[in-house]
């Protein structure tokens, strides 16, 4: 049969060696040949698990229903017993079942509704539409992070989601914010920049490490180092775009340097063979363009010749993808490339 979607188990080599079918050690020789990558190169197709069937989305859609009649029931107890509700899910749906999709966003309701529950214990009387970050609250805010990066954490420790990781990196990055934003006040909105981006590069460096250890993109690590790069690019792009370019106003100089910002994070996207990093600048591309095009007097049709080009630039990287990475991965010294996945021409 051939089936590029076929999925061998564990427990399927282990019951093929229980029935005689296969010796162990040559069960273990095929985990190991397809853990180092030796076969045909999945890396470049940036696999992502996210729904395992359709049972996945119909149980999504449930556990809105039922997340959103519990918030909406509780009220103001709402940011008490979601985490709880979540996490009695999750036993079933994350634990038992290990469907993909429903633990995607059981963790991401059980996430923001303990920072929520921090929040709310710590300051009972505060109206929830009050809960964002100022001087007289920064405390508050530092605590509810490093609270619930801890139950996070703890989360990860008996249902072990991919996305556990850049959850628990977001809440000590609203940590870090909310205690620099009591020490400096109105540093967030002077110097965004300073705030944002080492954190940014910080989880950039750390979804790195995840990568680099599975080249192959064949384990866990290579989902966690996903959803760590897609935490990484907003704190990185905002920051970085709102601080060189005036958005209010835009003028051709800002547009080159968001072209030029969009052109460095291809090179490194290509280079790392992580798309996830080009996501969150396409708006300011499409903003960057629709200026460009204005200028240059394109008529009322601009937005949309704007959203064209985008949309054009995206299906050319899509389509070009591997031709670039083969000429960006051949000009690289060896130290960079043994680093990254290697493309279907490079050799390993």
């Amino acid at each position: 049969m051939n089936d590029d979607s076929l999925i061998i188990r564990q427990a399927d080599l282990n019951s093929a060696v229980a029935a005689g079918v296969l010796e162990r050690s040559t069960a273990e020789e095929l985990v190991a040949f397809v853990l180092r990558g030796d076969g045909s190169n999945h890396a470049d197709d940036e696999q992502l698990r996210l729904v395992t069937g359709f049972n996945d989305i119909f149980v999504t859609i449930g556990l809105a229903l039922f997340l959103g009649a519990i918030a909406y029931l509780s009220a103001g107890m709402m940011v008490l017993t979601l985490p709880i509700a979540t996490w009695l899910l999750a036993e079933i749906f994350t634990k038992r079942k290990r469907m993909a999709l429903p633990s995607i966003v059981l963790l991401v309701v059980f996430a923001i509704s303990a920072f929520g529950g921090v929040m709310y214990l710590l300051a009972p009387n505060t109206p929830s539409s009050d809960f964002g970050l100022r001087d007289n609250n920064a405390w508050q805010f530092a605590v509810s992070g490093l609270v619930t990066a801890g139950l996070i954490g703890l989360h990860w420790l008996r249902f072990h989601v991919p996305i556990t990781l850049a959850a628990g990196c977001a809440a000590l990055v609203a940590m870090v914010v909310a205690l620099l934003e009591g020490a400096f006040p109105n540093i967030i909105t002077t110097h965004a920049a300073l705030v944002f981006v080492p954190l940014g590069l910080a989880t950039f460096a750390l979804a790195m490490f995840f990568d680099v250890q599975d080249r192959a993109r064949r384990t866990r690590k290579s989902d966690m180092a996903f959803w760590l790069h897609l935490l990484a690019a907003p704190l990185i792009v905002h920051p970085l775009v709102w601080g060189l370019a005036n958005l209010d106003s835009m003028v051709l100089g800002d547009a080159g340097l968001i072209f030029g910002l969009f052109a460095i994070l291809s090179f490194v996207a290509l280079t790392i063979d992580r798309r996830a990093l080009l996501v969150s600048s396409l708006l300011y591309l499409g903003y960057a363009l629709s200026t460009l095009l204005t200028k240059t007097h394109w008529g009322s049709e601009t937005f949309a010749f704007a959203v064209l080009g985008v949309g054009a630039i995206v299906l050319i990287l899509s389509v070009a993808w591997q031709p670039l990475r083969k000429f960006i991965l051949s000009i690289m010294p060896q130290s960079i490339r043994a680093l990254v996945p290697a493309s279907h021409s490079i050799a390993k």
